[in-house]
């Protein structure tokens, strides 16, 4: 009879520790939407979510949160191989940027849609040129080294991690799925679930930003 495989400790520890964090993102968000239609009070005022980081954009460049104060922000973190949920997310996301800009094309001025990815290994300066072409002009694709990634993800309050039964060129990459929206000093305002089409992206555009 065969034995049944055991996980290690550290494998153990690694699995609980990111059921953990995915627990606590998913609980504050739950606890954070707006209570009440008409409440001026942003839903994610106070939210421990934005910051500093340093990443590379898909022209080379640096992009830190300090080069984006000004701005307002539409972050969703991803990865350019996820083959179904990424990429509607980030259209999603485009879409309701450009009904916004249709509607109010000077406070969309002011919008900067982001993607960030969770996945350096792959998504290379490069890959984001092409992948951020296809959904807005002027979308930023981000990367950088594992360890800039991961402190941005912790900045972001953000789950990822690759998938069981993974190799080194084809895995598939767990990971939350929101969009935020964060004022033109990097705080959070409100967030974007799957359930949010494009065209309650553009409406939550035109309530927050000024």
């Amino acid at each position: 009879m065969k034995q049944p495989r055991r996980l290690s400790f550290s494998r153990i520890a690694l699995l609980l520790a990111a059921a953990i964090a995915l627990v606590a993102v998913f609980a504050w968000l739950a606890a954070s939407k707006p209570a009440a239609p008409g409440s001026e009070e942003p839903p994610l005022a106070g939210a421990p979510i934005g910051g500093d980081f340093a990443l590379t954009d898909q022209d080379g460049g640096r992009v830190t949160n300090d080069s984006l104060k000004g701005r307002y922000r539409l972050v969703y973190f991803g990865y350019s191989f996820c083959p179904d949920v990424c990429p509607v997310d980030v259209q999603r996301m485009a879409q309701g940027l450009k009904s916004f800009e249709a509607e109010n094309p000077a406070a969309a001025a002011r919008v900067q849609p982001v993607f960030v990815t969770v996945d350096p290994d792959r998504d290379t300066v490069a890959v984001l040129k092409e992948f951020v072409a296809a959904f807005h002009p002027r979308l930023i694709g981000l990367t950088g080294t594992t360890a800039e990634i991961d402190a941005a993800k912790r900045t972001y309050r953000v789950y990822a991690a690759k998938g069981e039964g993974t190799d080194s060129e084809n895995y598939l990459m767990d990971h939350s799925a929101f969009v935020y929206l964060m004022d033109p000093d990097g705080k959070p305002i409100t967030y974007f679930e799957r359930d949010d089409d494009a065209a309650m992206i553009a409406a939550g555009l035109a309530k927050w930003v000024r």
